[in-house]
């Protein structure tokens, strides 16, 4: 029987990669990006403090679909970086592929202001 490759331990080794390359500050902080099968997380990190500067997420009592939900993650992150002066970030899509949910996510913020 041959093995199935474990697909969260591929997109982790992908997610070292690109964490690799970039990094957040406390001027332009890294938006990182996590989706479960239900919702999806977002914080802006500045990494060499190592703190949080900024969260959101899918809540599970939202309305509509999975997409419009990042959507409005998408919408409440750039709004909650607002409120913290923050115009510019580094995206972190987390070893996921540019598409669905994150795509939702990451083009809903750049309307609302973040630029990336």
């Amino acid at each position: 029987m041959i093995n199935k490759p474990d697909k969260n331990k591929l997109r982790k080794k992908r997610h070292m990669r690109i964490r690799n390359r970039i990094s957040g500050t406390a001027e332009c902080p890294r938006l990182n990006v996590f989706r479960s099968n239900t919702n999806i997380y977002a914080q802006l990190i500045d990494d060499v403090a190592g703190v949080t500067l900024a969260s959101a997420s899918t809540d599970s009592s939202a309305e509509g679909t999975k997409v419009e939900q990042s959507a409005a993650a998408g919408k409440l992150i750039a709004e909650r970086a607002k409120e913290a002066n923050i115009k510019r970030v580094v995206f972190d899509r987390g070893g996921y592929a540019y598409h669905g949910r994150v795509k939702a996510f990451a083009e809903a913020a750049r309307e609302n202001g973040l630029e990336f």
